[in-house]
């Protein structure tokens, strides 16, 4: 039987195919990490469905460093015939703080709906074509993106200044 070309050699794929990415290696459990250039995450995205990877897992997203770049990331799944081996892959797509952006991925993967509104309710990523982009846990009325690093909370004071 010829051997899956996608089958843990999803970098070496995409170089075939002369899509540019990097890899960061495989973590503890083997799936392989890629980091992703933003502009091209939308034509990846696709190919990947198409290619089989048609669950996404979970999407999250993630402050680097005060000041920094913000990431958001995607854990896919490939269900096609092992259900209890299932290829896994993890995409990062990083952007500036000043214009964060990212094309949407729900029109293929439906569960990114609830995933891109909390991650742009949290920390302001903003997810080009998504069809409800609205804050989603914090009041519309809500100034900033709680969870970034260099996020101060309105009216706070910290104990010792209260003495």
């Amino acid at each position: 039987m010829e051997k899956d070309p996608l089958q843990n050699y999803l970098s070496d794929w995409l170089v075939n195919n002369e899509l540019v990415h990097r890899s960061l290696g495989f973590d503890s459990r083997g799936i392989q990490t890629l980091q992703i250039k933003v502009e091209d995450w939308d034509s990846i995205a696709v190919i990947l469905y198409v290619y089989g990877y048609n669950y996404l897992r979970s999407q999250c997203v993630y402050d680097v460093a005060p000041g920094g770049f913000l990431g958001s990331v995607y854990h896919l799944t490939r269900i096609q015939y092992d259900i209890y081996n299932p290829e896994e892959v993890c995409i990062k797509v990083f952007v500036s703080r000043n214009n964060p952006k990212i094309p949407s991925v729900f029109w293929i993967w439906r569960s990114a709906d609830f995933q891109e509104r909390e991650s742009y309710d949290i920390l302001g990523i903003s997810y080009d074509n998504h069809p409800r982009l609205k804050r989603i846990l914090m009041p519309e009325s809500w100034i900033g993106w709680p969870l970034r690093k260099d996020y101060i909370t309105p009216d706070f004071y910290e104990i010792q200044d209260a003495l």
